[in-house]
């Protein structure tokens, strides 16, 4: 999913659970919607950030959660190297390279019954080197980029997918309307800056001579 076009994906597999990156509840009785209201817990398998991502990054995602109609469940947001997630890949997806995010749907297939709430279950396991590349290449901090690959992570547990570039024009919409409402502004595709016209001045002549050229608009 990254904003530079990782692959990403979304594991929909309960048994995935007995391999779970992290300790966050993977494994337990599948939620009942409305049981619970929504916890999101992180688990940092790489040195945290400064800015630290603890006490943020899972805090932030609660709140997107609830702007994105999330009321209940239990979501694990664990972050890995390189070498961690190339594993993953190639172990869930046959894919031996790194990538930006994998969602592990262990959440049942029921949708939310009427005065249910909304419920998301499952792990998201982000990459931290890739964060830091696509961070760097497009001049944003490295927790912008985790946010919005916990943020892609989450909608894939509610049911949403990329497998198409209209359906994945969608659910990126979708993420940087809710990072907007936010307060954080678009992440995945922000807004171009207002392009600037440069002051022209044109030549003046009241007779163009034979031969001369049209005035050229950007001319000195």
């Amino acid at each position: 999913m990254a904003s530079g076009g990782g692959p990403g994906g979304v594991v929909r597999d309960a048994a995935a659970a007995d391999d779970a990156p992290a300790d966050s509840g993977a494994g337990d009785e599948p939620l009942r919607p409305g049981s619970t209201p929504l916890r999101v817990d992180l688990t940092l398998e790489t040195d945290d950030l400064d800015p630290p991502l603890a006490g943020w990054l899972d805090v932030q995602l609660a709140r997107l959660a609830t702007l994105a109609g999330v009321a209940a469940g239990d979501v694990g947001l664990v972050v890995v190297d390189d070498a961690q997630m190339t594993g993953l890949h190639e172990r869930y997806r046959g894919e031996a390279t790194t990538t930006d995010v994998l969602s592990f749907d262990l959440g049942d297939d029921d949708a939310a019954g009427p005065g249910e709430p909304t419920s998301a279950q499952g792990d998201i396991v982000l990459c931290l080197d890739e964060a830091r590349r696509q961070a760097a290449a497009r001049g944003h901090d490295v927790r912008l980029e985790l946010l919005l690959y916990s943020l892609h992570g989450l909608l894939h547990l509610l049911g949403e997918d990329d497998v198409d570039p209209n359906a994945a024009a969608r659910m990126h919409a979708r993420e940087d309307a809710i990072l907007t409402e936010a307060g954080f502004g678009p992440i995945y595709a922000p807004a171009p800056a207002p392009a600037t016209t440069p002051a022209v001045t044109h030549n003046k002549r009241a007779t163009p001579r034979a031969g001369d050229a049209p005035d050229d608009p950007g001319a000195d």
